[in-house]
């Protein structure tokens, strides 16, 4: 590679990391939300949305319990508690079937936008990465990683943090070959969103699988 090539590439990484920051400080909404509403609940008729901030359920009490259960702390930069997360509530008439929720992730080369859609119990119906910068995006958007997550649920998350060789989440391999920092970041962002979910919607319905002593 050229001294100009590096130049230009080491500019390019630091774009966008710059870029990741300010784009973290803002919430996460579905770019089309008519078309991916109706794309993944196909019986619905209808949705609503609501804006919901760590700030304005709890704020720095909130955010400890939910460091507590991540087993990991906020960026200051990218995780501020006033961000407002964009929770669709999806309606087959009058009968909620479903919720859409999304979130910003950093990632190695950039921002990552993960978006989930999970039913009632906060199990997850359908995954996909609205936005991913990675020489390997292709690898993580395919449906041959991303339907490993249908299924799961918090209580994945809190089980694999007691026992990590034999919960369904073990069983999710990194696709890529060279990028085991994103892999992570997408299970600390997936987590994150749920545990966001149970907090929010689901009355911490999951707390139960929670154990404080493994989480790290």
């Amino acid at each position: 590679m050229s001294k100009s090539n590096i130049k230009y590439f080491i500019s390019l990484v630091l774009l966008n990391i710059s870029l990741s920051v300010l784009w973290g400080a803002v919430g996460c909404s579905l770019n089309d939300p008519d078309r991916d509403v109706i794309r993944i609940f196909p019986a619905s008729t209808n949705y609503k949305t609501e804006y919901i901030s760590i700030n304005s359920q709890g704020g720095e009490e909130m955010q400890r319990e939910i460091e507590a259960r991540l087993g990991d702390v906020f960026d200051e930069k990218f995780e501020k508690t006033d961000v407002e997360y964009s929770y669709y509530t999806i309606l087959k008439g009058s009968e909620i079937i479903g919720r859409i929720h999304g979130l910003n992730q950093r990632g190695r080369f950039g921002g990552m936008q993960l978006i989930l859609a999970t039913d009632l119990e906060g199990r997850i119906v359908d995954f996909y990465y609205q936005k991913i910068s990675s020489p390997e995006a292709d690898k993580f958007k395919a449906i041959e990683f991303t339907n490993q997550f249908l299924g799961i649920s918090l209580q994945d998350f809190y089980e694999n943090a007691q026992d990590s060789t034999k919960t369904r989440l073990a069983q999710i391999k990194d696709p890529s070959q060279e990028n085991r920092q994103d892999f992570e970041y997408t299970l600390r962002g997936i987590k994150k969103n749920l545990i966001q979910l149970d907090f929010f919607f689901l009355n911490r319905i999951h707390d139960k699988y929670f154990n404080p002593e493994k989480e790290n």
